[in-house]
């Protein structure tokens, strides 16, 4: 078997059910020890109850696994630190990380409550970056660590009556590329994955024949490859329906016209050469964007 876990230890948020519980069976059957965790909330992320998780930990069990039931919600701190220390308690390390817990409260935005904007920024930003947060000196002083975003293309793209959610995940490439960034020196890869799978969070959306080809297993290898020890860092990967594909958040040659009382005229008429794909680039980082402006001006500094 080419991707093995063997010896790995890993925290999987959101796996009682759909795609974190395919998650957490995956990594278990190819030899990770499996921290299973969920709030068991419903979508809208009411309720509580670890009764789903723990079916999940039981299915690894008896297939001859190692894993265990955390119930805590990823918008405590706290909860999340006491969470990883249940993972060192037992284990010695965290090597994984999939950030996947999540909930929807759709509605246009002209709908939209903000306190129902700020309950799914609290869970799909806030309670990433505290996951991150709580293993991220684990995994420096280990030298090792790899990190899965969940994003979505409602993120990358948009998604009509989403606009809590799309914030947040695309808030979670940003997270991700500067992580990516900072962890390079300790081995610290950090990934992002856009699934399409039919989950209690994709019910009514789609029609059914469509559905059946988006099951959430199709979706686990691009997770297995992204926290892998093999893994790229600050990659984006989408997947559904046995079918994958890489998003890139790109910077076009665009064009120089210098400073000057004309100059909003001038680009409103030559905006389609700044928008022209042509030559466009992925860049290593955010100063990337500042050096290619630079350049094109001509300054001594670039």
């Amino acid at each position: 078997m080419g991707l093995d876990f063997t010896g790995r230890v890993a925290i999987v948020t959101g796996a009682g059910g759909g795609l974190g519980r395919e998650h957490a069976l995956a990594l278990a059957a190819r030899g990770a020890k499996v921290l299973v965790n969920d709030l068991g909330a419903a979508v809208d992320g009411s309720g509580h109850s670890v009764s789903a998780a723990q079916q999940v930990v039981d299915e690894i069990r008896a297939a001859g696994g190692e894993a265990m039931v955390n119930g805590a919600s990823v918008t405590d701190f706290a909860a999340v630190q006491a969470m990883v220390q249940q993972a060192v308690d037992a284990w010695g390390r965290v090597d994984i990380l999939v950030n996947n817990a999540g909930i929807l409260r759709d509605k246009s935005f002209a709908k939209m409550s903000m306190q129902d904007f700020r309950l799914v920024v609290d869970v799909h930003l806030m309670g990433v970056a505290y996951c991150c947060k709580a293993v991220w000196p684990l995994m420096q002083a280990q030298q090792y660590g790899r990190i899965l975003m969940t994003t979505s293309s409602t993120g990358l793209y948009g998604n009509f009556g989403q606009a809590n959610y799309g914030a947040a995940k695309l808030a979670q490439v940003g997270m991700m590329q500067t992580l990516g960034i900072e962890g390079a020196k300790y081995g610290i890869h950090v990934n992002a994955l856009a699934p399409t799978a039919a989950t209690r969070m994709t019910e009514g959306l789609m029609p059914e024949g469509a559905l059946e080809q988006l099951a959430p297993a199709a979706v686990v290898p691009a997770m297995l490859v992204l926290v892998h020890e093999s893994a790229p860092t600050r990659t984006i990967l989408c997947a559904g329906a046995g079918s994958f594909e890489a998003a890139h958040i790109t910077l076009t040659q665009g064009i120089h016209l210098g400073t000057g009382a004309q100059v909003p005229e001038a680009l409103a008429q030559r905006l389609q050469a700044v928008l022209a794909p042509e030559g466009q680039q992925v860049p290593d980082s955010g100063q990337a964007q500042a050096m290619h402006e630079l350049a094109k001006a001509g300054s001594p500094m670039h």
